[in-house]
């Protein structure tokens, strides 16, 4: 996972007026998977 893959992720958080997401990665040799959790302090 790439930090643009990331920026995106909250982007699509931010735009849905989500709170919780999961990034996940099929593409590597074993799943890989990061939960964003945006904080509602930020615009």
């Amino acid at each position: 996972m790439e930090d643009v893959h990331l920026a995106q992720a909250l982007n699509y958080l931010k735009a849905y007026r989500l709170e919780v997401g999961l990034l996940i990665n099929f593409g590597s040799k074993s799943l890989t998977f990061k939960r964003l959790v945006l904080s509602k302090k930020n615009p």
